[in-house]
């Protein structure tokens, strides 16, 4: 059976307040996004890879105007700039081992909160297990309120796999969503992949994609979808 042609094509993410599903698992997260003000101006969000944190940011910047940038892109010539609005410096702990861009993160903390603006930093464990060299920055850093985005309950991973579907515009089965919820490992990073390699083997076997399809995927695949994290 000759086979289609696949093309890996990015998916369009959605990130609008619309878009994003309020569960017990992360709703703590989305009021502290909502509120009008933080203790400190600053405010931490953690959370595993795919869990919600960049999808706030842009709610965060879109209500309130800021900006958002990843830690490892803030240059120091940028920094008064920046400090003009409130900022959401993403991913922080991959910058551990760049004292240099530490010191800039820590110019940009002090400057925009000088500025009378808000700071939204994030990165996938709590603030304390950043561990970032230099005392100055992870002292601040530590002293901003933190929130957790938790792991997923039945409904947000039912609504995270819908929105990955969505994102890449697939229509599964009525029933496969229901069984990859119940089947697959619970984390936010095995969804997005479970949900590309289901893309792929429709595309490559012009197949719908049905709870038959997840099966195989879940079964075949599952010790290779553990192993990519």
């Amino acid at each position: 059976m000759a086979q289609q042609l696949s093309f890996d094509l990015p998916a369009k993410t959605a990130l609008g307040r619309e878009d994003f599903f309020v569960s017990p698992a992360n709703a703590l997260a989305v009021a502290m996004i909502s509120a009008t003000s933080w203790p400190g101006d600053k405010l931490v969000l953690s959370g595993p890879a795919g869990s919600g944190k960049t999808h706030l940011a842009h709610v965060w910047a879109a209500e309130t105007g800021g900006r958002i940038i990843q830690a490892h892109d803030v240059r120091y010539e940028d920094v008064p700039a920046l400090a003009n609005t409130s900022v959401a410096v993403e991913d922080i702990p991959i910058v551990a081992g760049d004292l240099d861009q530490q010191k800039t993160l820590f110019h940009l903390h002090n400057l925009v909160l000088a500025e009378g603006h808000a700071l939204l930093m994030t990165g996938r464990l709590a603030p304390k297990l950043w561990e970032l060299p230099l005392p100055d920055l992870q002292s601040r850093i530590e002293g901003a309120h933190h929130v957790a985005l938790d792991p997923p309950d039945d409904a947000l991973l039912g609504a995270v796999l819908a929105k990955l579907f969505v994102d890449r515009q697939l229509n599964p089965g009525p029933d496969v969503i229901a069984y990859l919820v119940k089947h697959m490992d619970r984390r936010f990073e095995t969804a997005a992949q479970v949900v590309a390699r289901l893309d792929h083997l429709a595309l490559s076997e012009k197949r719908e994609i049905s709870r038959a399809l997840a099966i195989r995927v879940l079964n075949a695949d599952l010790t290779d979808v553990a192993s990519d994290n």
